[in-house]
């Protein structure tokens, strides 16, 4: 019963995540005004707006001018129950629960924002930067990374700040890379290779998951930019210059680390001893 009205929950927050697709990269209010009509501007009424019920009543149609709602919008509430749903199922009611809860919800939002308008709106990442970092003391990034340097400099810290540090190096060390590489890109070919927008991504990924985790998520990323992107550059028979949504594939690769991290860290570990 619990699993269905966290579903529920889920539908209702999918609905105010299309809000934010919709109207953060036009650097609108998600709050006000009410949503209205892409096509006639014609506020929506309550009982038009019920998340995936109304599309199916309005068969995906607005009610007043009759224009095409975008599949978009149901997809958007579904996924982001399905999501809350596995989360409670592996979490319950539980810190790391929420912590797993908001990054998912921030990758719905940048994932389509980015395949859409290839926009990973600040208004996203920045908070989702901060989010990572607070929580950081509370709940352990579990890396690593800072204990073995600790260690090294023979440093003794608190369980909290080496959680902290964590969230840090994995922001600031893989964030650095990437906007690297994008400067090394524009000086040699004189194009955009890379975003900032894909740099603030990196950073708030890596203060949610550390250093180890955010490597493999990028690694994953940039295998599932080349497979699927290359691909459909290819049917598409687009030119080189087409920009792929980097950060669409970098949230797909994040959901997979959220929900098998301990694999990816075995994973991890075997390949450091092999």
């Amino acid at each position: 019963m619990t699993a269905v009205l966290v579903f529920l929950f889920g539908l209702a927050v999918g609905s105010f995540l299309n809000v934010c697709i919709y109207r953060l990269p036009r650097g609108e209010s998600v709050v006000a005004p009410r949503s209205r009509c892409p096509h006639c501007q014609r506020q929506i009424a309550a009982y038009d707006n019920i998340p995936l019920l109304s599309y199916v009543i309005l068969r995906g149609r607005c009610r007043h001018c009759g224009a095409r709602i975008s599949l978009l919008y149901p997809l958007v509430e579904l996924v982001t129950a399905a999501l809350l749903v596995a989360i409670y199922l592996r979490h319950g009611f539980t810190p790391a629960g929420v912590k797993s809860a908001l990054l998912a919800l921030a990758l719905v939002v940048l994932i389509v924002t980015d395949l859409r308008e290839r926009i990973l709106p600040d208004r996203v990442t920045y908070p989702g930067l901060g989010v990572g970092l607070l929580l950081a003391l509370w709940i352990p990034v579990g890396d690593g990374s800072a204990a073995a340097l600790a260690r090294a400099l023979t440093l003794t810290l608190s369980p909290q700040i080496l959680s902290l540090a964590d969230a840090l190096l994995g922001a600031l060390v893989w964030a650095g890379m990437l906007y690297a590489v994008g400067e090394i890109f524009y000086r040699v070919r004189q194009l955009e290779g890379l975003g900032l927008g894909d740099v603030k991504m990196m950073a708030m990924l890596g203060a949610f998951f550390g250093l180890k985790l955010t490597l493999l998520t990028l690694l994953l990323g940039c295998l599932l930019g080349i497979a699927f992107g290359g691909l459909f550059m290819l049917l598409t028979r687009k030119s080189q210059r087409y920009e792929l949504p980097l950060g669409s594939f970098l949230g797909l690769a994040a959901l997979v680390t959220l929900f098998w991290d301990e694999a990816l860290r075995h994973w991890y570990a075997s390949l450091l001893a092999g």
